[in-house]
């Protein structure tokens, strides 16, 4: 039941962007695009995060919106042209972005080593 509330609470954050966001930055121009943040992304983090429909278990792998967010302006672009070139235009773009992300993974994790070791040097020369 954790991973469904997982996946509905990804999805509605997802169908919210990609249907009301952009229609509100199109009718009243930044002031509507902000607004539409705040309150499309405010409203979903408090259901997601705060409310927990989202499931983050600790030392787990953090899911966020935005790859709910993602995957609905994928999939919606494909089903709008009724074929998966949009999908295929995207992979690019994809490849790049889990290269960074790997990237930053692998900085995070070493740069997190690094820091436990200093900081038990620090309580050895004390």
């Amino acid at each position: 039941m954790k991973h469904l509330g997982t996946i509905i609470g990804t999805a509605i954050a997802g169908m919210f962007v990609m249907g009301v966001w952009g229609a509100f930055a199109g009718a009243y121009g930044i002031a509507g695009g902000w607004f539409a943040g705040l309150m499309i992304i405010g409203v979903m983090w408090y259901m997601n995060h705060y409310i927990g429909i989202v499931n983050n278990e600790d030392g787990a792998a953090w899911i966020d919106m935005a790859l709910g967010i993602a995957v609905a302006g994928t999939t919606r672009d494909a089903f709008m042209a009724g074929n998966f070139a949009p999908i295929a235009s995207s992979m690019p773009t994809l490849i790049i972005v889990i290269l960074g992300g790997i990237t930053g993974g692998v900085t995070a994790g070493l740069l997190q080593k690094h820091v436990l070791n200093k900081k038990e040097f620090e309580k050895e020369t004390v």
